[in-house]
This record gives structure tokens, sequence and C-alpha cells, in this order.
């Protein structure tokens, strides 16, 4: 729901003019503060996950933009000596070929035959893939067994130019990514149903949410569900679904719940980023926040001696310094403040994204915040 609430304000104020966007912030309903979602939105099936999958790779086909370290001379010799060919090290001299790192995440159900994508980075000192071909390469999970194989040409979403005096980087050339390069070899087993049970795991663990989904699924097929934790909620599967445990899950995923989230604020000082959950209410507190602006003037003064005198003129530094505090009116906001309520007050004081980030963590400091301030 902070996404939602996040979309719709940022919408807002993009598609009309401030005035009209002022009178829509105010009308919009803040009083619901989570939607209802399906089940399958925001649980996942215990037993039913992904694996990580890692390897290592020559890609060739480099403009001279490959690695030049033994590593690479190594891996070399060692492709060359699988296809009967013996090369001396001192005869491999190149840099169209570099050693990258394979990556890649076989998802559940995946059967051998199907193809995965593979995230390639270099390894060595080689500045850009562009162009490159990953050649064969096994990619194995944590148990050392190959589960994937991988091959094909790498994009990268990066460039590198240089030239005599210049050079130009822009995005990261050392990086790609090869869209279906990995074709599955190996099945991981599924066992999501065991003794007649399915479990089901909440993405966001919350006691309320988990005993929600416990008495929606209750409502529908009687009485085969509980909430072990604020993460799990175990189900015993009806009768008629034992021997079809997956058309179970198809139509439970479909029932709807209004989901409880804890009452978060998150902010960004890198980037200024605020959000703020609907559910964070602020006591009784007062909040003043003025503009303090320092202003230092440099000039030069000449000063010329009397006639007659035998005096030098001279050049001699002048500073004004001038500070003006704009803004700093205090404002109240009564206790059980909402959302709604604290935007309106920060817009109120003309706060900027970075204000309102000192603003926010003073009133937790001040006890005022009731929810958790979580810095990104």
């Amino acid at each position: 729901m902070k996404r939602i609430i996040l979309f719709v304000f940022i919408f807002t104020l993009l598609t009309c003019d401030s005035a009209f966007c002022a009178v829509n912030l105010q009308d919009m309903d803040f009083t619901r503060i989570n939607p209802r979602v399906r089940i399958k939105d925001i649980t996942e099936v215990e037993g039913a996950r992904g694996n990580q999958l890692t390897g290592i790779g020559l890609v060739t086909g480099l403009n001279g933009t490959g690695d030049n370290s033994q590593m690479a001379v190594q891996m070399m010799r060692n492709v060359m000596r699988n296809f009967g060919v013996t090369l001396d090290a001192r005869s491999v001299r190149t840099r169209n070929l570099a050693v990258v790192a394979l990556t890649a995440t076989l998802p559940p159900y995946a059967r051998p035959g199907q193809n995965i994508d593979v995230n390639v980075n270099t390894m060595g000192n080689a500045s850009n893939l562009q162009g490159g071909v990953l050649i064969q390469s096994p990619l194995r999970a944590a148990d050392g067994k190959v589960y994937a194989v991988a091959q094909g040409p790498v994009i990268v979403g990066g460039m590198s130019a240089q030239g005599a005096a210049a050079a130009r980087t822009q995005n990261v050339p050392t990086a790609g990514r090869i869209p279906g390069g990995a074709m599955v070899e190996r099945e991981v087993p599924n066992d999501f149903s065991v003794g007649g049970q399915v479990a089901l795991l909440l993405r966001e663990p919350d006691f309320n949410t988990s005993q929600r989904i416990a008495d929606a699924i209750n409502r529908v097929y009687g009485v085969v569900a509980y909430a072990v934790d604020a993460g799990r909620v175990e189900i015993n599967l009806p009768g008629q679904y034992v021997q079809a445990p997956t058309a179970f899950l198809a139509n439970m995923g479909g029932l709807e719940i209004e989901p409880d989230t804890t009452a978060k604020v998150a902010v960004n000082e890198r980037t200024g980023t605020v959000v703020m959950g609907g559910n964070v209410r602020i006591s009784s507190v007062g909040v003043a926040h003025g503009n303090l602006v320092v202003t230092v003037g440099e000039s030069a003064a000449v000063v010329q001696p009397e006639s007659f005198s035998g005096g030098v003129t001279v050049v001699t530094p002048r500073t004004d310094i001038t500070a003006d505090e704009e803004g700093g009116a205090m404002i109240a906001m009564p206790s059980t403040t909402t959302v709604r309520d604290m935007v309106r007050v920060l817009n109120s004081l003309g706060a900027k994204p970075r204000d309102i980030i000192e603003i926010l963590q003073a009133i937790s400091k001040a006890g005022a915040l009731h929810g958790e301030l979580v810095t990104m």
C-alpha cells in the first residue's frame, strides 16, 4: 500500500496544475490503509523455491578489450586442451577474450530443456564485453552438481570509447546478460505437498496477516488452516484435494484478504526520498522549520594616503556578512496525525524532501513518531 500511495501522489502532481492538485489531495480517501489482495500475491508455497547457480566462463570475440592476466591465459590453455590442442603460456598473447563470472537463478518447476537468463561479469581487467560470445560453460549449485549449461552472445547495456586524448564510458560495459542463454540440464524436485499438507510463507511476515489468511481459507474450506507464526500458515488439504494439491493452491490463491503492515517511514538521505506508510501516527507535537541563509560578500577597498604624507596606496579586502532566517513558523500537529495530515503540514512549511527527512528524524527523537524510521 505504501507504493500505491506514493504512485497516486506522484501521478496526481504530474497530471494536474498546483491548485487542482491541492484540492484532489484533500479529497483523496486515506482512511483505507490497505487494499484487498489475493493470497497468492503476498505468499509463497513452501518447498517451491528457486536455486542459485554460479559458474566461470570465457568470453571470446572481443575487440582488444579483454584480459591480459595470467588467469585468462590459463583458462585459454585449459579450453584448448579439451580440444586436443596444447599451448605454451608464452604463445597466448591476446586481448580478445575475458574471464567472466556467471550467475543465474533456476526457478521452481524448471524442467530439462527449458532456458533461463544468465548474468555475466568480468573477473579480470577486461574493459568491455561488447560483441563478446560466451563459450559453453557449466553452471553449478551449492551441492556442486551441474544444473544448467550457458552459452551465447553477451548483451551489454553500457559502452566505452576512447581516443588519443579522451575517453568516455557510459553505464557499465564490463557487465552483461544473455537472455535465455542457459539450458536446464537437471531438475530440482519441488515437494510442496507432504503428508497431505501444504504451507504458505508470507513475503512480509505479520501475525495479523497470517491469521487473516487462515481465517479466509477456513471460511471456504472448513477448519483446515492455522497460522503457525507471523510468517507461516499450514494447511491440511481438504479431502477432495488430497490427490490434487495443485488444484487446491490454484483455487485458494484467488481468495482475497486485507493484509496488515507495520507502521514504517523509509527515508533515503542520498536521494532525498521519503515514503510514509498509511498507518503511521504522530502524537501531539509542535514543528518549527526555518532556513538560515548566511551571505558572505567579498570586495576590495582602496586606501589612499594624504597628499605629501609619503604614504603608499594599498588595497585591503572587505568582507560583508549578513544572516537571514526564513520561515521558522511553529505549527502544532494534533494527536493521531495521519499521513494525509503530515503531508499537508509539511507542505505548508515549504519543506523540501531533505528537510522533511530531518523533521521526521527530530519527531522520532522526540518520541512522537509511532512507527519504525528506516534509513536506507
